[in-house]
C-alpha cells in the first residue's frame, strides 16, 4: 500500500499530529510489532544496572519536565 502525504505543505503541528495518530494505531496492538534483538540486549544491560545499583529510574513526568526545562 502506497500513499502520499503532502509533507512539504504541512506544518509542524500537523506533521506531529500525524505521528501521534500513526503511533496511537500502532499502540493498539503491541504484540504485532516485533523488537529487534538489539533492543532486548540494551534492556536486558539497563535492567542489570538497575538491579546493580548503577542506576535509577525518574518518573515519566518528571523526566518529561527536565527534557524541556532543558531544552528551553
Amino acid at each position: 500500500m502506497s500513499f502520499h502525504l503532502p509533507l512539504k505543505e504541512m506544518t509542524i503541528q500537523e506533521k506531529l499530529a500525524a505521528m501521534e495518530s500513526l503511533w496511537e494505531d500502532l499502540a493498539r496492538a503491541p504484540e504485532s510489532i516485533k523488537s529487534p534483538a538489539w533492543h532486548e540486549d540494551i534492556l536486558d544491560e539497563r535492567r542489570k544496572r538497575l538491579a546493580e545499583g548503577e542506576s535509577r529510574c525518574t518518573d515519566w513526568e518528571a523526566a518529561k519536565a527536565n527534557i524541556r526545562k532543558t531544552l528551553s
